[in-house]
């Protein structure tokens, strides 16, 4: 057995076509899987499955909204027929919405937890019986630094992350028994177009990210591809229920 091998694993990974989906769907490609690019942007995911084919990779798009539980459950089902099996899940889809608690409308906090959360447990639970099918099976959920530590500016964002490493372990503790290894991924401050934002709103963060993270700089979406390939491979098969922070030692500074 290789173990970091994923030749012949069909992965779908959500928001797949663009930041830390991109990079984590290029390195599983890589690696040998078979990537299907889930999201809403039809040019945008086609563009991300000419990247990895272009890279040497195997890709195909497919059409998800997140917050519609039916599309969820379409986008699973057109893995298995498509390909007969589904080995990989990457629960990457998210948004979010900044500003002070007392701003929000409760509709602006559904969409969020919707699409952070709800989302992620609609398309596990969608993707149990393939797996369980295939003998076993891998779920990535992406968390967030704001899994740890709170903001004034991202109550919902924050709850729903958070509720993406509770997710993980119950998810973990439940499928153990039938081969399924649930783990989540807590990136840092990463450049993407989410934190370009966030970096527009919010008033000196780019430089209180750099002061704080050891590494000296901000993350990039292709330092999510080795922590994906492990986790969707052999490599992790005694791995599950973790939440591993990826952002350059940002949680562990004082």
């Amino acid at each position: 057995m290789k173990l970091f091998d994923l030749t012949g694993r069909v992965a779908i990974v959500t928001g797949g076509n663009g930041g830390i989906g991109l990079g984590m769907a290029r390195g599983m490609a890589d690696a040998g899987a078979i990537i299907l690019v889930a999201g809403r942007d039809r040019e945008k995911s086609a563009g991300a499955v000419r990247e990895i084919e272009q890279a040497g990779g195997k890709a195909v798009a497919v059409e998800v909204d997140v917050l519609k539980p039916e599309s969820c459950r379409a986008m699973i089902d057109a893995a298995t027929e498509r390909f007969g099996r589904l080995d990989i899940l990457v629960n990457n889809a998210g948004t979010n919405i900044r500003k002070q608690p007392q701003e929000y409308s409760l509709e602006e906090w559904h969409t969020v937890l919707q699409t952070n959360l709800t989302s992620a447990f609609v398309c596990a639970q969608a993707a149990y019986p393939a797996m369980l099918a295939a003998g076993g099976g891998k779920i990535i959920n992406i968390g967030s630094m704001m899994s740890i530590f709170g903001a004034s500016f991202a109550a919902p964002y924050a709850s729903s992350k958070g509720g993406i490493v509770q997710l993980t372990k119950a998810l973990a503790a439940a499928w153990a028994k039938d081969n399924i290894q649930v783990n989540s991924v807590l990136p840092g401050w990463i450049d993407t177009a989410l934190t370009r934002r966030a970096r527009e709103d919010v008033d000196g963060l780019h430089q209180r990210v750099l002061d704080r993270t050891p590494a000296g700089r901000w993350g990039l979406p292709e330092d999510h591809a080795g922590i994906a390939v492990f986790l969707a491979s052999p490599a992790s098969d005694f791995v599950t229920g973790t939440a591993i922070p990826v952002d350059g030692g940002f949680s562990i500074q004082g």
